[in-house]
């Protein structure tokens, strides 16, 4: 009886295989990225160009349509016969010339719409090849676009804006090479028609970046940039190198109305979290209005929940976690992650500090905590990260 199914003569595999073998660029299934150029942003932050292969851009034209302000992407890079897998974020959108390039420049590269730039700060085995020594047209194998630090967190993006409806103020608070993210979430918020603010905290100011900033103020009067440059008492708000509760309550922003996205380093961002509870100490709605993404090298010392140093000592209710796919189930009174290794049971991961990505699962059902900026999540589906999740009940997980 027919059944609808029809095997393939051929498998898409085994072409691959051979294609690769012919032309290591070529792929039907497997997106690939061709180093075509190098670009400085500041004394510490480099833009690489790749030409994107045809598996990537008819991935992402079928199941994405493009890219957000604010996602990256997963490279695997060769590294003396040892692959590597590391996190970039992408500069800019999908079919829009960047900044820094006009008519004239790179005429002899892919047409933007076939590439796509990643920022790298040069720090590390991975980056430093990346920025310092692979050379141009090298191929290394990419995810498509990954991410949730993007437009879509705020609840009325896309909405049409009538004359006597604005959107909501954006925040942007970034430190040092936090920026890179935001650059992208940047042009789409005013493209989109909010007010846009940036407060900016570096060692380094980059004249490329501050003429992307200038430039963006002289043609958006919505958009406003504050460049703090931590070694320059001049450019500080009410007077201090650190983010506090003075200097954001200097932005005239209707703070309680206005959503936050925020990355940088763990200090940064517990800096942030801070301060809002002293803007709002009996009020968590600033609270709940920020967005955070980090780079940072290890777990806050700060709980953001109770304004505390965070004990990791004291103790967590237990709760169960369910593997629907795997029909298993462990106990949980700490990380998602680190109870799964405790039930000898092997999750995906990484980095274990929340930074890589690589733990990231969908949870089904059940509440849990990021143990870094002390929300706690809904009880339906959503994508969560095993390695800074604790479980708050019983948590049912797509795994």
């Amino acid at each position: 009886m027919a059944n609808g199914y029809r095997p393939e003569i051929i498998q898409r595999a085994f072409v691959d295989f051979i294609g690769s073998r012919l032309h290591p660029f070529w792929s039907l299934t497997t997106p690939k990225l061709r180093l075509i150029a190098r670009y400085e942003l500041s004394d510490d932050l480099i833009a690489l160009r790749f030409e994107t292969n045809r598996a990537f851009k008819q991935q992402i034209s079928e199941v994405m349509g493009g890219w957000q302000g604010g996602q990256y992407l997963d490279l695997r890079v060769c590294i003396e016969g040892v692959y590597h897998q590391r996190s970039y974020s992408i500069v800019g959108l999908a079919h829009q010339q960047l900044w820094w390039l006009d008519n004239t420049t790179d005429s002899n590269t892919a047409d933007q719409r076939h590439t796509v730039t990643i920022a790298i700060k040069p720090q590390g085995l991975v980056s430093d090849y990346l920025t310092k020594q692979m050379p141009l047209a090298s191929i290394v194998d990419t995810s498509l676009p990954l991410g949730q630090f993007t437009l879509e967190q705020t609840s009325i993006v896309g909405q049409e804006i009538s004359e006597n409806d604005k959107l909501i103020p954006l925040l942007f608070i970034a430190g040092g090479s936090g920026i890179t993210p935001i650059l992208g979430l940047i042009t789409q918020a005013l493209s989109n028609g909010h007010q846009v603010t940036l407060l900016h905290y570096s060692r380094t100011i980059s004249s490329k970046l501050q003429h992307q900033w200038q430039q963006l103020n002289d043609t958006h009067p919505d958009f406003t940039y504050h460049l703090i440059h931590t070694e320059d008492p001049t450019t500080y708000l009410a007077g201090t190198r650190y983010l506090s509760a003075e200097g954001l309550l200097l932005l005239n922003l209707p703070l309680a109305d206005t959503q936050i996205f925020a990355c940088g380093s763990q200090a940064l961002l517990a800096g942030l979290y801070k301060v809002a509870a002293e803007i709002t100490p009996t009020d968590e709605q600033l609270r709940d209005n920020i967005i955070v993404e980090n780079f940072g090298n290890a777990l806050a010392d700060f709980d953001i929940s109770s304004n505390q140093t965070f004990d990791k000592t004291i103790p967590v209710e237990e709760h169960t976690v369910y593997l629907r796919s795997r029909q298993r189930r462990f106990s949980s009174d700490t990380t998602i992650l680190a109870a799964a290794e405790n039930a000898d049971v092997r999750l995906a991961h990484g980095c274990r500090q929340g930074i890589c990505q690589l733990c990231r699962c969908n949870k089904v059902s059940g509440v849990v905590k990021n143990v870094q900026t002390g929300k706690v999540s809904g009880d339906g589906y959503e994508s969560i990260q095993t390695c800074i999740s604790i479980a708050m009940t019983d948590v049912v997980l797509d795994v």
